[in-house]
């Protein structure tokens, strides 16, 4: 049996991921006199004096919604709301299991930006925090920034900014090794969508100065009027020697290549055309970019991926548990670029420096403890930045 039968089989039998299970036990007539009706009332009114009291008298200090629309749900692209739920219960699995939060997913069913802003900023009293998934770009990106505005509670779109987290951690391990400094390297990343665009401007907050962005057509270049107005931004930002031309061209003598794209698309031609010892992040699923086996053989020094089938799994599952764990104790109300931050240096640091190898620069995402780190890395940020409080 294969994987994807296996995984049909074991989903038909649990018939769900997740379930809600009770924190209290009501067994007799003042158990329920306590815990629902009359006594019930007694937080509801304390609540309704102060709402910040609803982080002390139920679970929402604890409760994040995992959100989607299914436009963009793993490698399947826009396979509609409720197709989009298995992975939403995933998610909310690997939120206890290795944070301790508690995850609630809700399949939003339009695919209008403002519908989706209003439905969760409607929602936001019954949850501590907000993880948006799978929402396609560029309408990711507005949803993300209006719910921020509007929301008194922390919003944080996982497949931008958790991905670029990780990346940037992986990439401060793959640097040590290959003995170059972020200011001084050549970086590449292919995919301009929602991943792309937020591990460009994490990785040029760490120091990354000469970075070319290709999306399906090519090198992202100022003033190209064909581009939209988010690819023609990161133009600006990025390319500074203009250069033009197709990823082949623009992966010629670079440091770094970053893929988020599709699957093989980086040749071992492209590879062998890059500075000595390159780094090569191909991280598109379920295939990659290219295969590591064949980017070894072309010279890379470094191979990372998407894919637990490999070394160096660059997975924002690394990123999202303790994110939120960190956020949701510091009582934020947002989390912002230094907390973001915070949270890359501890995975990558993580692994100490003389354990660092060609095939280990990035920490096993099951391990509990990289998850605690990240945490409290996450709340000391929040804490020492002072970072605005949930309902101050």
């Amino acid at each position: 049996m294969d994987y994807r039968e296996l995984a049909l089989k074991v989903h038909q039998e649990l018939k769900g991921k997740v379930e809600m299970t009770s924190r209290a036990i009501i067994r007799t007539k003042e158990d329920l006199a306590i815990l629902y009706s009359p006594g019930v009332a007694e937080p509801c009114l304390a609540i309704q004096q102060d709402i910040k009291l609803s982080y002390t008298y139920t679970r929402r200090h604890n409760t994040i919604a995992v959100i989607t629309d299914g436009s963009a749900v793993l490698g399947l692209g826009n396979i509609g709301p409720e197709a989009g739920m298995p992975v939403m219960e995933g998610k909310a699995i690997l939120f206890k299991l290795l944070g301790g939060v508690d995850a609630i997913p809700l399949c939003i069913n339009s695919q209008d930006p403002e519908k989706i802003i209003e439905t969760v900023a409607l929602l936001q009293g019954s949850f501590g925090g907000v993880n948006l998934e799978d929402i396609s770009a560029p309408r990711c990106f507005m949803i993300e920034q209006e719910l921020k505005k509007r929301c008194d509670i922390p919003i944080f779109h996982d497949d931008q900014h958790g991905t670029a987290i990780v990346v940037g951690a992986a990439l401060t391990n793959a640097l040590k090794l290959v003995n170059k400094s972020i200011d001084r390297i050549k970086l590449v990343i292919n995919g301009a969508g929602a991943a792309g665009t937020s591990i460009a401007h994490f990785l040029m907050s760490l120091g990354v100065k000469h970075m070319v962005i290709c999306d399906k057509n090519g090198i992202l270049t100022r003033g190209d009027q064909m581009l939209s107005p988010t690819h023609q931004a990161l133009a600006h930002l990025t390319n500074s020697y203009q250069e033009k031309g197709l990823l082949k061209d623009a992966m010629k003598d670079a440091d770094v290549v970053i893929g988020v794209s599709v699957k093989h698309v980086i040749t071992q031609d492209m590879v062998r055309s890059m500075k000595p010892n390159p780094i090569v992040f191909a991280m598109a699923n379920p295939i990659p970019e290219i295969m590591p086996d064949e980017a070894y053989a072309a010279g890379a020094f470094i191979v990372g991926t998407g894919s637990s089938k490999f070394p160096n799994q660059i997975n924002n599952l690394l990123a999202f548990p303790g994110i939120f764990r960190g956020t949701l104790d510091a009582h934020a109300k947002d989390i912002t670029h230094d907390m973001m931050k915070a949270a890359s240096l501890a995975i990558a640091s993580f692994i100490p420096d003389h354990e660092l190898s060609r095939e280990y620069i990035i920490p096993n995402p099951l391990d509990p403890t990289v998850h605690q780190r990240v945490a409290e890395a996450v709340k000391r940020s929040a804490e020492e930045s002072k970072v605005p409080k949930t309902h101050d």
